[in-house]
């Protein structure tokens, strides 16, 4: 039997609509001012985040494959079937802007809305539905998260 925080996956993900909203009106509505650059950073670093922590989530909880780096993360919940192939490739594009929005902030480019903010919300929603999915197929009835 596999111990699956369901609780810690289950509160990152209910960030996603939020998430997904506040991305969606930012590139609906972008002018690039340095408010709307610096919500679009947080936006994408939050997403990111999500996306690497549900799937170290998973990678513990159900003893996959240990992870390289936060790419490699995409790569074994990709690999053992959590989310498709074309939603981990978005997902390593997204996931390889952390070293960009973490430690080179100051190379940004504020002013420019980045192209991955536009598909946040619909990569959020794929990512938490084909998790809640995997969670499904994957956990015995009387395991599911309530």
């Amino acid at each position: 039997m596999y111990y699956v925080n369901r609780e810690a996956i289950a509160s990152r993900l209910r960030c996603v609509p939020d998430l997904g909203d506040a991305s969606s009106g930012l590139a609906a509505s972008w002018q690039g001012d340095l408010l709307q650059g610096l919500a679009q950073e947080r936006c994408l670093h939050l997403a990111l985040e999500i996306v690497t922590d549900v799937g170290s989530f998973l990678i513990d909880g159900f003893m996959m494959r240990d992870a390289g780096s936060y790419e490699d993360i995409v790569g074994v919940i990709g690999g053992e079937g959590v989310i498709g192939e074309r939603l981990a490739e978005r997902l390593r594009a997204l996931v390889s802007l952390r070293r960009p929005l973490v430690q080179d902030y100051d190379l940004w480019q504020r002013q420019q809305l980045h192209p991955l903010t536009g598909e946040l919300k619909e990569l959020l929603d794929s990512f938490s539905e084909s998790v809640k999915q995997y969670l499904t197929s994957e956990l015995d009835p009387w395991e599911q998260p309530r």
